[in-house]
């Protein structure tokens, strides 16, 4: 019987984790990829930048800022979808540091005395790195759910 079919009280499927398929190869790949390259592209755009160390520091911080939160929200919004207790302050929270990277990324550079093509840099890299740092996650804890025997409790990175 298709699940669309049971009356809500009889769905088969309550507060269960949501089957995972083991990402494949070429797409773990390319996530980690995209990383590394959004990674090292804003660090080498960084470090031959002609910014002083302290605003060097300010783009650094809030690229790992960033990527810390955005995992962070990643990894609560898929507790909640798979039934895992999340509380409000922290998905808030989350969401809250995601956007605050964000603003902090903007202000930064639209105060910035750089070439437009610089700022435009820094922003694609910032949001190269933050989705494939998402990805990687996401490849992470499919993969260790897949890997994760039937009848032992689900591992959740």
């Amino acid at each position: 019987m298709p699940i669309s079919s049971y009356p809500r009280s009889e769905s088969p499927v309550v507060n269960q984790p949501s089957s995972a398929s083991k990402p494949t190869a070429a797409f773990v790949g390319a996530s980690w990829a995209v990383l590394f390259i959004g990674f090292l592209s804003f660090a080498v755009g960084l470090w031959n930048a002609t910014m002083t160390k302290s605003e060097k520091g300010f783009y650094a911080a809030v690229l790992v800022l960033g990527v810390f939160a955005a995992v962070s929200l990643q990894k609560s919004v898929r507790d909640r979808a798979d039934g895992l207790p999340v509380s409000a302050l922290y998905l808030g929270l989350s969401w809250a540091v995601v956007a605050l990277g964000v603003l902090m990324l903007v202000v930064g550079l639209w105060n910035s005395g750089m070439a437009l093509s610089e700022k435009g840099f820094y922003g694609l890299a910032f949001a190269m790195t933050l989705f494939a740092a998402v990805a990687v996650q996401k490849n992470v804890r499919d993969t260790l759910q897949f890997k994760a025997p039937a009848h032992a409790p689900t591992i959740n990175y």
